[in-house]
């Protein structure tokens, strides 16, 4: 959908948008019409009648806000209208731009590409700014970066939702390296001889038996003057079969678990653009986990870049594996580090800790865990923090290795599963790193609010939010 930002109505208006906290004003026509059809202003209904879009909203701002429109567009789609009108201001209050951009760009996705016929008619909402505090300059620009951020969001929702046979590491880095090219971007690819001259054995084991080489994509955002220097480790599992560690049908899905990476490119994507004045480092581990005759094995051991020994417990397990020899290799080459964070769907047990929409934070840092809940209010991304417990380390402990990549207790298996990747963050980087589990927030299999089915592009949002909030 097109949005415009206009200072008139136009004469080529189809429909308007109307917000409504009750039914008061209305004519005792229409409001019998509406109680008709079922109209709730509690259920936050959106109906149609006579060329106006009647939104039941009680919250003109936040997620109520996003999700209305999410509403409108989804239902207006199904229609011929094509011209779409509301203005900015409602109830004597100005409506967040930014949050109508949000609604209507996340809203109206969706993914066709596999659709044999498909039928779309370009819409156009158009947003009366007349009365706005804020100058039209100002407001493009607002408008801009919001786009510029949700278009990074549905590229990454294309790249979660596109199958295993058509987005291997091979096409990952591709698109890393027209990322790089659109964005003026640094972009390096390594391949296995680069994993294996490096000694990063566990990344390497991990995609072993797959006919599709593996691939370690580091991607350079650098301004000017830089303030900060962060770095951004994503799991790129472009397909799990569970390895040797076979998944049951549940596994069907799979083609989820480089939503990390994905989310990684997200948010590359975003920053030129954005101009944000801060150093950011986009790693991935692209990886596919398969079976077949030279498989990693339960029972081997692996030597991780930091020389850490891993008994391998199961092969399942393998999205740790992968960040940690990335966690090795973005502390070995990035220096002075401000901010490292690991994104991955790593564990089921963190969908069971907090339900189906919500990443798991976990880390050291209290400080920089709250700085991360504070993001989630601001981007709409559900977050919450998972403690780092002590008496979990021991469920880790191997006999014949250092560690291993699967806990003894299925109990509190998402924080043992950053326990794991503790293990490969360095002394002086122990306050500056945090964990995101994204297993609930990547990949649904239904629509949730201005979510549709399949990807979600989880993280670029939030990570996002962050950097801009830095000082």
């Amino acid at each position: 959908m097109n949005i415009l930002l206009t200072e008139q109505k136009d004469k080529a208006i189809d429909i308007e948008l109307v917000f409504l906290k009750n039914l008061n004003k209305l004519s005792k026509k229409i409001k019998n019409r509406l109680d008709k059809i079922g109209f709730s202003i509690e259920k936050e209904s959106i109906e149609i009648v006579d060329n106006i879009c009647y939104i039941g909203l009680g919250k003109l701002k936040g997620e109520s806000l996003k999700i209305a429109f999410a509403n409108m567009i989804q239902k207006i789609n199904k229609t011929n209208f094509r011209e779409i009108y509301v203005n900015l201001f409602q109830y004597e209050k100005e409506l967040n731009l930014n949050e109508i951009v949000e609604g209507v760009v996340l809203g109206g996705y969706s993914f066709t590409h596999y659709k044999s016929n498909t039928i779309s008619i370009q819409k156009t909402l158009h947003i009366n700014i007349s009365s706005a505090k804020k100058s039209k300059k100002d407001l493009e620009g607002q408008y801009k970066n919001t786009l510029t951020i949700m278009k990074s969001v549905n590229m990454v929702r294309d790249i979660v939702n596109t199958t295993p046979e058509d987005f291997y590491p091979e096409i990952m880095a591709v698109k890393a390296e027209s990322i790089a090219k659109e964005n003026s971007l640094e972009c390096k690819v390594f391949g296995e001889d680069y994993l294996a001259k490096n000694e990063m054995n566990v990344m390497l084991a991990v995609g072993r038996a797959s006919r599709h080489e593996s691939k370690l994509i580091h991607l350079t955002y650098k301004p000017k003057k830089s303030k900060r220097k962060i770095v951004i480790v994503g799991k790129g599992l472009t397909y799990d079969s569970g390895g040797l560690s076979l998944k049951s049908s549940g596994g069907l899905t799979m083609k989820c678990d480089k939503s990390g990476g994905a989310a990684v490119l997200g948010i590359m994507n975003a920053i030129t653009s954005l101009n944000y004045e801060y150093e950011v480092h986009g790693i991935i581990g692209a990886v596919e986990n398969m079976i077949g005759g030279d498989a990693y094995k339960p029972d081997d051991v692996l030597v991780a870049r930091n020389g850490t020994t891993i008994e391998v417990r199961n092969t399942d397990a393998e999205g740790r594996l992968v960040l940690a020899d990335c966690l090795c290799y973005a502390q070995d080459e990035v220096k002075n580090i401000d901010y490292i964070f690991d994104m991955a769907t790593l564990t089921g047990a963190c969908i069971v800790g907090l339900g189906e929409y919500t990443t798991g934070v976990m880390g050291h840092s209290e400080k920089l865990k709250k700085k991360m809940i504070h993001s989630s209010k601001k981007s709409g991304e559900l977050v919450g923090v998972l403690p780092m417990n002590r008496y979990l380390m021991n469920k880790m402990e191997s006999k014949i290795a250092d560690i291993t990549n699967s806990a003894s207790s299925r109990s509190g298996g998402a924080i043992t599963a950053s326990i794991f990747l503790d293990y490969f963050i360095e002394k002086e980087n122990k306050n500056k790193w945090l964990h995101l589990d994204i297993a609930g927030a990547a990949y649904r299999e239904e629509s949730w609010g201005y979510n549709p089915f399949g990807g979600t592009g989880a993280g670029v949002r939030l990570i996002l939010d962050f950097i801009k909030r830095l000082k």
